[in-house]
């Protein structure tokens, strides 16, 4: 896009996103974020496209009185990394808060799925865990510990292959989301249904109990980190069938940018979930009922208050701000 386009393109969302900044006219609080968040982005475009433009010294310079004006303090290089995790992130996730929700419907539907198909059809565990893996389970079951299989090899060499694994997991999901969010909806497809049928193989054995206390003492964050990989990939995909006001190009590129932010910041949760499924999951039928519950509690309070609640919180710091510019 040529820059004088650009510029025509936008110019009267700055213009009225800088009269709400300076106090010129009053704005819903919501639709301040939205705006500022579309600043940041155009900057963004701008220095990529524009670099030697005068256009880049207006909206940074906007860019910064603005985020004077939210956060009253001026964030340092030093702090960008703390920046990313605590505001930045929350921030994006509550824009796309829908796709979250999308995400974990998809994802809970094929779950029920999974599980009402092993209900239904005595061939279909089989079909999606394999033989091998079936058949093993039930002698580890007959012997007296259902969740065996993750005894097998050592500490460290478990959790790095488990790791590499899931992180691979995340980045196809949010890589798949370039075919319109198809690609994305097949691996929540794959990964629901296995969970569904993998649970109601328990149950049906009579064990379900023992697979929950030990399976999702990693299962918790690992699984959510999934859904969470999953709704990054589907607002990947939104951002090639619905550019809203931008070019197809522009709007992909913004899918991207705020999608692969969403997807780094699942890392730390699989690396956790790795590290707990290798050194903490094989010990639970050792462990006494309230610590493996605990553990999966906290885990899940963890990564749920992340996603789910501590935007919100943010989102809302920044409506009582703007409430007094």
């Amino acid at each position: 896009m040529r820059e004088v386009a650009f510029i025509k393109q936008n110019k009267e969302k700055w213009l009225d996103f800088e009269k709400a900044i300076f106090g010129k006219t009053l704005k819903n609080p919501d639709e301040l974020a939205s705006l500022y968040i579309h600043l940041v982005n155009d900057l963004s475009y701008a220095q990529t496209y524009y670099p030697k433009s005068k256009t880049i010294l207006y909206l940074n310079n906007l860019a910064a009185k603005a985020f004077q004006k939210i956060y009253k303090t001026k964030r340092e290089d030093s702090n960008r990394f703390v920046h990313f995790w605590k505001v930045e992130v929350p921030l994006i996730v509550y824009q796309y808060r829908r796709y979250v929700l999308y995400a974990f419907v998809l994802f809970l539907s094929f779950v029920a799925i999974g599980a009402l198909s092993a209900a239904y059809d005595d061939t279909f565990v089989r079909l999606i865990l394999g033989d091998h893996y079936v058949n093993m389970t039930l002698e580890n079951i007959e012997a007296g510990d259902p969740v065996a299989v993750y005894k097998s090899g050592s500490n460290w060499g478990s959790a790095f292959g488990i790791t590499l694994n899931n992180l691979y997991v995340g980045i196809k999901s949010f890589i798949f989301g370039v075919f319109g969010g198809i690609g994305t909806g097949l691996v929540l497809l794959f990964n629901g249904i296995m969970v569904g049928a993998f649970q109601f193989f328990f149950y049906k054995e009579g064990v379900l109990w023992e697979s929950v206390r030990g399976i999702w003492i990693h299962g918790s964050m690992e699984i959510f980190a999934i859904v969470i990989e999953g709704a990054a990939g589907l607002i990947l995909g939104a951002s090639i069938l619905f550019p809203r006001t931008y070019s197809r190009l522009t709007s992909f590129k913004i899918g991207v940018k705020d999608g692969v932010k969403i997807l780094i910041s699942t890392f730390p949760f699989t690396i956790v979930a790795g590290l707990l499924e290798g050194y903490v999951t094989r010990y639970s039928n050792a462990m006494p009922n309230w610590l493996s519950v605990g553990i999966i509690l906290i885990t899940l309070s963890i990564i749920s208050y992340y996603y789910l609640i501590y935007p919100r919180l943010v989102h809302k710091k920044l409506k009582q701000t703007y409430a007094v510019i």
